[in-house]
């Protein structure tokens, strides 16, 4: 029963990766909380395991997005080599940040970062966003104002330490940076599907290793990490995920940025209404 559960997150997971860009993170982190609510962990180290089982899932649903996204033409490669080795260190450097913080703690930043985030999101950019061309152009490049390498960098480590934190694999943060940026959202979603990889292989390993030194007592896990959850998730999210890629371009940038938005605001109340109540 269990593992048909896992399945079951892993394949709305992997279409909510395809389909925003967020690595699944916002549909893995709160059904886990509530399986292993269920399971009888403690609740020090539930929150905690969600996030982690989270990150290291998004290693499989972010390398199936990444694929279907840049068959598209819809991944920006310059710039996420700029945002990589940030994201990577951040997220790395949160984990041990998250392990330091209390299970009821993580659930309200968790909650409240969000809301704030889907606010962002439905109200929208004041500023004009570049049309989306087929290929990524020249001219393409020229409408989009991106600061410049060294605070792409820097960025990227403050998106990294937050996608620790929050287990959501960095496209709530990464995508409204992009779109800031006059980013068309399609490849904001492509981008963020591919800043997903090195965030989730750093905030795993990271949440492996801290937890590790905390010494988490509970079966069938490697530090804050879920063997079976993660083996169950990351099977079933790997092929949908492409679904929501596909859906992804079908959707108008608008639409698309809506959706996200409503999305995030349910993850946050939920969060904010078991923390509190």
């Amino acid at each position: 029963m269990e593992i048909l559960i896992f399945l079951v997150i892993g394949a709305l997971a992997g279409f909510a990766a395809g389909l925003f860009g967020v690595g699944g993170g916002t549909i893995i982190v709160p059904l886990l909380f509530i399986v292993f609510t269920q399971m009888g962990y403690s609740p020090d180290n539930i929150m905690h395991l969600a996030l982690g089982t989270s990150l290291a899932t998004i290693i499989v649903t972010s390398i199936s997005s990444l694929m279907a996204h840049n068959k598209k033409g819809a991944v920006m490669w310059p710039v996420f080599k700029n945002l990589a080795p940030g994201l990577a260190l951040g997220c790395f450097l949160g984990a041990g940040i998250a392990g330091q913080i209390s299970g009821l703690y993580l659930q309200l930043i968790v909650g409240v970062f969000l809301l704030w985030v889907a606010q962002k999101m439905f109200v929208g950019d004041k500023k004009k966003v570049a049309s989306q061309t087929d290929n990524i152009s020249g001219l393409e490049y020229a409408q989009i104002e991106l600061p410049s390498k060294p605070k792409q960098l820097a960025a990227g480590g403050v998106i990294g330490i937050a996608s620790a934190i929050f287990g959501i694999g960095g496209g709530s943060l990464t995508v409204p940076y992009l779109t800031r940026y006059n980013v068309v959202m399609q490849k904001a979603v492509g981008t963020s599907a591919a800043c997903g990889l090195p965030i989730a292989i750093a905030g795993a390993l990271g949440f492996m290793f801290f937890g590790m030194q905390q010494q988490v007592d509970v079966p069938n896990t490697i530090g804050f990490v879920h063997i079976y959850a993660f083996l169950g998730i990351a099977s079933m999210s790997f092929f949908t995920a492409k679904v929501g890629a596909k859906v992804a371009h079908i959707l108008s940038p608008e639409l698309l940025k809506k959706c996200f938005s409503l999305l995030l605001f349910v993850v946050g109340f939920y969060f904010l209404y078991k923390g509190l109540f």
